[in-house]
Order: C-alpha cells, then sequence, then structure tokens
C-alpha cells in the first residue's frame, strides 16, 4: 500500500505516512515518545535510529538487538512506533533487499498484528514471487480493516491477473451514473470532516456543505471521470490545507488528452498572462505575449476558476501562483470545460488568433532557479565573506537518512567558521517540507538561547511528548554572523514552522514572496478512495504548530523583502531574489 501512494509523496515533497482510509493509526513516525517518572520526563530514543546503527550488520542481527533491547531495556527506546519500522522495512524494499524488508515486515506481524503489517508483508512476498502467501495477507488486512482498498486491488489482480486496468486516457473519458458521482461528492465531503482536524478552520460547515451541493449540481448524466475530477478539486481545496489532495493535479494532468491540450506555455505573473513559450504557434504568437482572453473568457476570469480548485494553506495565493504555473498548459483546458480548440486575443493585436493544436503532451512546467544538485549545497561567494547554503528539502528521517542532514549541517557549519565567514544566507525556497528533526537541527545552529520548537503535536496514538515539545539547546559553536533567508510559496509544511521561528526569533532578514506555509500545520495524511469512481485523495490527520503562534494561520510567513520575477526576468531566467540578497550584503 505503502508504494503505491510514493509518487504523491515525491510530488509534495513531504514524507506522507499513509494508512487506509478510516484507520485511527499514527501517521507521524519520527517522533520519539517520552516518559514521566517523578515529574521528569525522560524522551525515549528512536528504536530505529539505533538498529541503523548497525546498517553494516545482517539485518537478521539488528532485530535480534531488537527484541533484546525491549527485553532489557524496555523504557529506553520507543518501541510503541509501528509506522517508523514499517518505514524502515520499505527502505530496505524500495532499494531492492528483498529479504530484509520482509524479515522487518514479519517482525511488524509479530509485534503489532495490524492490518497494515500484513499489507506490508503481503507486498513482500509478492515481491518474492510467492503469490499465494501474498493473497493469504492481503485478505487478512482487508479482513481487518475492510477499508484497505490497496489491498483490495491486490487480491483482485492475483485472482483475475488478466483484467487489465485503465489507461489514463480511458480514465478521462469514462462516464458513471449521476447518481454514483453524487454519492461519492458526499463521500469525498464526509471523510474531509472526519478525518481532517481543522476542516472548518477556514470555512464555515454551512459553506463547506454548499459547496458540496453545489458540486453535485454540475453533475449531468454526460459527466466524464476528468470533469469529476476537476469537480472534486473545489471540496478539498475548500478546507484550505496544503496536505490535503489527490496529488497535486498529476492525476488530471496525465489523464488529460493532446487534443484538449492548451497549445502554449504560460505565465500568471503581476495579475497577467504572458507567453513564455509559443511552442508549434510561434508563427502566430510570440514570447511574452499577453493573453486577455481565451475562448472569449478574461484571463483573470479563468485564472480565479482555477484558484478554486487548488489546495493550498489558509488564504496563501503564492502557491497557487506557482501550481497553476507549473501546470497551466492542463489547468486552463479543465477551466473552460475541455474545448478542443483554443482563440486567444493578445494586447496589441486586433483580431483573435486560432491556435495550432498542441502536438505533444507537455511535462510540467518547474520554473527552478536553484543549481543544487543534491538537495543540499553550499556555495562560497567571491568576496570571501559570504556563503550561500540551498536546503531544498528537510526530508531526512532517522528511519532512513537523517544523518545525511546532519553531516552535511555540522561539517558547513565547522567549515564556515574555519573560513571566517560573516554572512550566510540560507535559501528554502522549493522546499516542500519533510521532518522536523532536520529544522531543529539546523536551527540549533541559528539560536543563542533555548527553544521550543512546537506548542502543539497532536496525532492517533501519540505517547508523551513528541520530539520538538521538549527545550532545544543550541549548539555550542552556533553560527554568530548575518543571516538572509530566500523563501518563496512553494516552500510548505515543515519549512512553514522552520520559518515561523526565523520570524519570530528574529534569525535574520526575510526575502522573497509570501512562503507557502507557517506555523500552523495540519499535516500527516490518511489515503482514502470513493466507492464508485475509485478517485483516490488524501487528508492531513494530525495537527502541528510551532510556538511562533503570535503570527496569523491564514497567511504564510512574509518576507521583510518582498522580490519577485517580473516577465523579463522569468524569460530570462534570472534569479532577482538571491540577487537582491547580494545586494544588501554589499
Amino acid at each position: 500500500m505503502w508504494m503505491n501512494q510514493w509518487k504523491y509523496v515525491l510530488y509534495c515533497g513531504i514524507i506522507f505516512f499513509l494508512s487506509a482510509c478510516g484507520t485511527n493509526k499514527n501517521n507521524q513516525t519520527m517522533i520519539p515518545s517520552s516518559l514521566e517518572n517523578d515529574g521528569i520526563t525522560k524522551v525515549r530514543a528512536s528504536i530505529v535510529q539505533k538498529l541503523k546503527e548497525l546498517d553494516h550488520k545482517p539485518v537478521e542481527e539488528r532485530l535480534a538487538l531488537y527484541k533484546k533491547l525491549k527485553k532489557e531495556s524496555p523504557d529506553a527506546y520507543n518501541f510503541e512506533n509501528e509506522d517508523e519500522l514499517t518505514m524502515y522495512g520499505y527502505g530496505f524494499l524500495w532499494a531492492d533487499k528483498i529479504d530484509d524488508a520482509f524479515a522487518v515486515f514479519q517482525l511488524i506481524v509479530d509485534e503489532f498484528g495490524s492490518a497494515n503489517s500484513y499489507d506490508s508483508l503481503a507486498e513482500a512476498y509478492l515481491k518474492k514471487g510467492n503469490r499465494d502467501a501474498s493473497l493469504a495477507n492481503y485478505e487478512k488486512s482487508l479482513a481487518m480493516n475492510p477499508d484497505n482498498f490497496n489491498a483490495e486491488d491486490q487480491i483482485a489482480l492475483i485472482k483475475h491477473p488478466e483484467i487489465k486496468t485503465l489507461t489514463p486516457a480511458e480514465k478521462f473519458t469514462k462516464i458513471y451514473s449521476a447518481e454514483a458521482y453524487k454519492a461519492d461528492l458526499d463521500q469525498l465531503g464526509k471523510s474531509l470532516l472526519k478525518i481532517h482536524p481543522n476542516a472548518l478552520k477556514f470555512i464555515s460547515q454551512k459553506d463547506f456543505n454548499n459547496n458540496v451541493e453545489k458540486a453535485k449540481s454540475e453533475i449531468t448524466d454526460k459527466t466524464t471521470f476528468g470533469e469529476f475530477s476537476y469537480i472534486c478539486n473545489t471540496i478539498i481545496a475548500s478546507v484550505h490545507c496544503s496536505h490535503t489532495g489527490m496529488g497535486g493535479f498529476y492525476p488530471e494532468h496525465e489523464m488529460l488528452p493532446i487534443s484538449h491540450l492548451f497549445p502554449l506555455q504560460t505565465r500568471w505573473i503581476d495579475n497577467r498572462l504572458y507567453v513564455i513559450d509559443p511552442l508549434n504557434n510561434s508563427n502566430q504568437v510570440k514570447t511574452k505575449d499577453e493573453i486577455l482572453s481565451i475562448n472569449g473568457v478574461a484571463a483573470a476570469t479563468i485564472i480565479n476558476d482555477i484558484y478554486q480548485h487548488i489546495p493550498a494553506q489558509g488564504y496563501v495565493k503564492t502557491t497557487k501562483n506557482h501550481v497553476f504555473n507549473k501546470f497551466s498548459s492542463s489547468m486552463i483546458p479543465y477551466a473552460l470545460g475541455l474545448p478542443e480548440t483554443y482563440s486567444i486575443t493578445v494586447k496589441g493585436h486586433k483580431n483573435p488568433i486560432v491556435l495550432h493544436k498542441a502536438e505533444k503532451l507537455l511535462s510540467p512546467y518547474w520554473d527552478y532557479l536553484q543549481y543544487c544538485q543534491d538537495q543540499l549545497c553550499i556555495e562560497y561567494m567571491d568576496d570571501k565573506k559570504t556563503a550561500l547554503m540551498t536546503i531544498e528539502s528537510f526530508n531526512y528521517y532517522s528511519w532512513n537518512n537523517l544523518q545525511v542532514f546532519v553531516d552535511f549541517v555540522d561539517q558547513n557549519f565547522k567549515e564556515m567558521e574555519d573560513k571566517g565567514i560573516k554572512n550566510l544566507i540560507i535559501d528554502v525556497r522549493f522546499n516542500g517540507g519533510g521532518s522536523q528533526s532536520a529544522a531543529i537541527h539546523l536551527l540549533k545552529y541559528l539560536v543563542d538561547k533555548p527553544f521550543t520548537y512546537y506548542s502543539k503535536a497532536e496525532y492517533a496514538g501519540k505517547i508523551g511528548k513528541a520530539e520538538g515539545e521538549e527545550l532545544i539547546h543550541p549548539v555550542a559553536n552556533g553560527y554568530k554572523g548575518k543571516v538572509l533567508f530566500l523563501i518563496d510559496g512553494i516552500g510548505n509544511s515543515t519549512t512553514g514552522h522552520f520559518m515561523s521561528l526565523v520570524k519570530v526569533m528574529k534569525l535574520g532578514t526575510i526575502i522573497g514572496e509570501e512562503l507557502g506555509s507557517n506555523q500552523f500545520c495540519s499535516a500527516g495524511s490518511t489515503s482514502c478512495r470513493l466507492k464508485n469512481t475509485k478517485l483516490s485523495y488524501y487528508v492531513a490527520n494530525n495537527t502541528h504548530i510551532s510556538t511562533a503562534t503570535s503570527l496569523p494561520d491564514e497567511k504564510g510567513i512574509l518576507p521583510d523583502h518582498y522580490v519577485h520575477q517580473s516577465i523579463d526576468d522569468v524569460i530570462n531566467r534570472k534569479d532577482v531574489v538571491k540577487e537582491f540578497a547580494l545586494g544588501l550584503l554589499k
């Protein structure tokens, strides 16, 4: 089950720990628990981190250590965190170490006996080629949790391998009955309210219900699955949560036929829609042309409709800007009712222009200006006094690769100290979030006094305090120079927590646009699927709030200096945010 959702994880930049819809389990995995003993809080260490110290040993020796420590030191380590062990096992499975993954999953079945543990073991059996054992475990998982649609699918595939799954193009044109669509919309609305702990934080119950009813009113006997998918997005986006969605418009983009694709690459900037690549219409349209309307609909009206379908945190629009600019060629068709021909009016042109049809499905457009190949980079400027540290992700977890992040930070702050670096630019643009462990470790080098990361951490199965709720002390050799932070609307989840603390603790100057997140986060993820159409989506299932509670929940972290690209900057690939930061230092 976990593997089937991995593409969504990669898109968001956030490790989501997915459970079947309706289950009640802890999806926040990298959190050591704590015990209260005579009024003294004792934090229990991660057992997976302990096992990873023996990475050079066979997995059997590591699991023997697990059993030994559980018997001899049950209060020293957190043995209740099933999800952390599960991700540890999947680390092996993703590395094609099938036998190691199988051993871990068998341990989890023995220790927890949950529906998800049998699902994972079934997947390992399938990888080993044992279809009978895989089927038995999937059937056991489904019996324990009837909402486990992954087990349901796998059982069907094992029993009926001749059945072919629908291609994206076939899914797009498939038509279900109006009653089936409406029942699924009711299910979608109810699941959002049931699972999401803050579903009504930014919208009233009345308005939410009205959104569901409005969506149902748009259904006809001719509604295709593609159209239905776009309709569902309005309900999901109305809860204003960046951790709740359908895969970031990737599914809609992948199933859109080329015949419907808008045949220009565009960019919404400064409230204008510009052409940034005319593609096969270069004989009629030029780069930087401003589109005033498409098929008679004003560009601003189209954008306003599309933005109602894009999930984002609170009322942050910068996130919606980035998502639209990434998928504009496929979002515009959905907003216009999926036409097969496009006519545009262009500023300075007297007559409308009928565009040539698209020739190929475009990849999502990434407006990516950083030049860091490994997500973590350090660059020293020519002045010998300034360093640029790029942190494109906090996706570094104790069950997997946290030590990579720790080593990068430790080694480079030591190197900066040796070099006498006076100015540090920390670039967290494009950072979709990840582990609080990584964010906390970086903060330890930037603060000069103890701090607490979380004011609230609520999730199912929580035991004791979460990592970040305890008092955190700075490192002894923290950075003492000037710090500048570069942010954008893509910055999400943990990046919001990190930057909220930067803001309230005044750790440096913030440059860029409104961040895509803040101190408030409805996180985690429960994976769900609609009964009739089989449309998949995920819903946030926990709440994590940093201690920067004085900041507004509906806005992203705001910069001290607003800097964004003009259309000329976009066309010329000019990083004006970075240039502004370097200019400030001069």
